[in-house]
């Protein structure tokens, strides 16, 4: 994970007071965060996609979302292994969650109306590390294509 991206996250979501709740949701937003930012170019539509998703799954505030989107998108040539945060999704989260997050990755990704495929080949590469079919894999895609 980018580094300063993990400290954001240390310093403002892992002191709450919900910290049974903080593995996942860490791991939720990592993940979005690397589909947002793999193709290196963030539309005001993927923007948008990603603090709904934000402020709803973690209940940052919108100063904590833009501090958060500004260091994914300075850091993202720095990314390292997906692997840290889908094991927290495959500890924490049951097949119907799996596929909840892989729809609202593929949200942020058609976005703003292109499918990238950098954001493509890193969404397939989360599917096989929360171990979901092809099937669901392309259920979700088909559910966040057809209904934004």
């Amino acid at each position: 994970m980018l580094t300063r991206i993990k400290q954001f996250f240390d310093q403002r979501i892992l002191e709450s007071d919900d910290v049974d709740q903080n593995p996942e949701k860490l791991a939720v937003a990592a993940l979005l965060i690397e589909v947002m930012v793999i193709d290196d170019e963030l539309a005001e539509s993927e923007l948008m996609s990603i603090t709904q998703s934000l402020s709803s799954l973690l209940a940052l505030s919108s100063k904590d979302i833009e501090e958060l989107i500004t260091l994914s998108r300075s850091e993202v040539k720095n990314a390292t292994s997906l692997y840290e945060f889908t094991r927290q999704i495959n500890q924490h989260f049951d097949i119907e969650k799996k596929k909840r997050l892989m729809t609202s990755l593929w949200r942020v990704a058609y976005a703003d109306g292109v499918l990238d495929k950098y954001e493509e080949n890193i969404i397939r590469k989360i599917a096989d590390l929360i171990h979901l079919r092809h099937a669901e894999y392309i259920d979700c895609k088909l559910s966040a294509r057809d209904n934004p």
